[in-house]
């Protein structure tokens, strides 16, 4: 019982706080307000430490949905997670997770967004090992440390903000946008926020933190951890207008885009397929803001994270369902033995796919026909759309291979949907999936946004997706054809299907190198000569003399009276000498 009521109490306490926070935010925007917080925290002679808070529609807006997904993983995860016996640890490190989060949002201080980005990058890691086996350990040390790499960016970014004398971004992005000198911090910025949302070629520590609990991956991957870096440079966009980093960033984003694509068309794992979509999905917010659409990247962050969420829920009580199971070749015919959990399952990767009036229509449609307005050249229209029918491919594939059919997992496995608690957190983000989309997009551009193109790229979209579905479905249902296709061409199959070998150089290649190194370095210079002749010499030279100043302070006469013959005797033989 006492289990029950801390998931009880955080998901009702977090749920009501998310209901407030979002009328907060529609009344924010009808009346444009924003409030800015000033809260002097230590104030001593002419030195005052203040802590800065940032209230407008669009911290309030993201702070409300990611506590509402939050509440409802938390609910989720008193039935997936009812047989640890520390569940009470498993939900104070995810409150610790939301904690981070809430504080890098609300945060217009460089100083404070570090805290709440070292605390997601933390709590992270700690999430990712919470199985405590080899392979959750590997993957915490590849999050861990890929994400390391952001935290001294965003370090560096803060020396380089003392040329302006405050921490306090929002004051000086005016002034930046227009000083070529400061583009630095730009840079820095967007390399923080690229190691964080998993560009290209940051991209290998994704996949790899599907070894966290699916709880876990229903909120880091939809809402949280990933989506901060994406955030970060949503409140930086007056920086990323016509630069040479936000072209070279569009270009990295769309390549992200169209590898995890890819990727998650050769592979078999549900989680890896579900999180290769993230990564994707990233991709698009990246490049569209890479674009100048602030609004429109942020308003494409909120109905993925609605989507997903309920997408890595439903493959958590699939898997929870097939033994821990989470091979999409051993699943099949889960549309006749568990209805409920498919029907959600498939509005979520409908939504993915932008099915017209569902949620992720709204903003994967509009982003679409930007592009198509937009003076982008043919590289990245390419990749925008063929991404797209990639995401709608390998959607329709997942879809054949676990729905439909016949099951292949033990005969003697039960199925069924009685999973109650876990259904009602899935059912309350499905009818966010499906009417979240319209109800935000009257939200947020309250002025209707009329895009001209012509009938073939107004179309285009639409086709783009029917072909991907139908190429998913054919690719899947020639299988032997294709596995036969894929083994003939063996290194082209194994180099898509591995992230373009991204997991093996970050590795292998990468970090492993680093590490090395950084033994040598250590056991040469600070276990070696640097420590006897720094450290250790100073020490031995420090003793000895305070053994010899402790000597001359014992006040013995004997002493004064031989040191005093000895120093006599040398004058004397001197001036004999001399």
């Amino acid at each position: 019982m006492k289990n029950l009521s801390i998931c009880l109490i955080s998901f009702i306490s977090l749920f009501l706080l998310s209901f407030f926070l979002f009328f907060m935010s529609v009344i924010f925007i009808m009346n444009d307000y924003v409030i800015f917080i000033e809260w002097e925290v230590v104030s001593y002679n002419s030195m005052n430490i203040v802590m800065t808070l940032l209230f407008d529609w669009m911290s309030l807006i993201f702070m409300s949905f990611v506590l509402m997904i939050s509440s409802l993983v938390i609910f989720y995860s008193e039935e997936y997670m009812s047989s640890d016996y520390k569940i009470n640890r498993f939900i104070m490190l995810v409150l610790m997770f939301v904690t981070s989060m809430m504080l890098l949002i609300i945060s217009p201080n460089l100083i404070s967004i570090l805290l709440g980005w070292d605390g997601l990058g933390l709590v992270s890691y700690c999430l990712v090992i919470y199985f405590q086996n080899v392979k959750s350990f590997n993957a915490g040390m590849l999050t861990a440390l890929s994400n390391r790499i952001g935290d001294v960016a965003l370090l560096l970014a803060i020396a380089w903000m003392l040329n302006y004398g405050s921490w306090n971004y929002l004051f000086y992005l005016e002034f930046m946008k227009n000083d070529k000198e400061m583009m630095i911090i730009c840079s820095l910025i967007v390399l923080a926020a690229m190691t964080k949302s998993a560009q290209i070629p940051f991209s290998s520590w994704l996949p790899a933190a599907m070894a966290a609990p699916t709880p876990v991956s229903a909120l880091v991957h939809s809402s949280t951890l990933v989506t901060a870096g994406v955030y970060l440079l949503i409140r930086f966009n007056m920086l990323l207008s016509d630069c040479m980093v936000s072209n070279i960033l569009l270009l990295l984003a769309n390549l992200t885009m169209f590898m995890s694509g890819l990727g998650a068309n050769y592979e078999f794992d549900l989680k890896k397929i579900i999180a290769l979509s993230t990564l994707s999905q990233l991709g698009l917010m990246m490049s569209i803001l890479c674009m100048g659409n602030y609004k429109l990247a942020f308003f494409h962050l909120l109905t993925h994270a609605l989507f997903k969420a309920l997408l890595f829920m439903c493959a958590g009580a699939i898997i929870h369902n097939m033994n821990n199971n989470q091979d999409i070749r051993l699943m099949g015919g889960l549309s006749f033995m568990m209805p409920l959990t498919s029907s959600c399952f498939n509005v979520a990767n409908l939504a993915l796919c932008g099915m017209p009036f569902l949620s992720g229509f709204y903003s994967k449609d509009l982003i679409l026909e930007m592009v198509s307005f937009s003076y982008v050249n043919n590289l990245c229209f390419f990749l925008y759309f063929f991404s797209t029918g990639l995401t709608v491919c390998y959607s329709f594939r997942l879809v054949y291979y676990s729905m439909t059919g016949d099951c292949n997992f033990s005969s003697l496995n039960m199925l069924n949907d009685e999973s109650w608690i876990m259904l009602k957190s899935m059912m309350g983000l499905l009818l966010l999936s499906i009417f979240g989309g319209s109800m935000l997009s009257w939200l947020i551009f309250y002025t209707p946004i009329s895009i001209f193109l012509p009938l073939y790229l107004k179309l285009m979209t639409l086709f783009v997706c029917l072909i991907g579905g139908l190429m998913g479905y054919l690719i899947s249902n020639i299988n032997l054809f294709f596995i036969n296709k894929s083994f003939n061409n063996y290194n082209m199959t194994y180099f898509l299907g591995s992230m373009w070998f991204m997991p093996y150089i970050s590795t292998y290649g990468f970090i492993s190198k680093f590490l090395m190194i950084g033994m040598m370095v250590n056991k040469s210079f600070d276990q070696g000569w640097l420590e006897f002749f720094g450290g250790q010499k100073l020490y031995y030279n420090l003793v000895k003399s305070s053994q010899l100043n402790q000597i001359l302070q014992n006040n013995s006469l004997k002493i004064y009276l031989l040191t005093f013959i000895f120093w006599m005797m040398i004058i004397y033989m001197l001036m004999i000498y001399f």
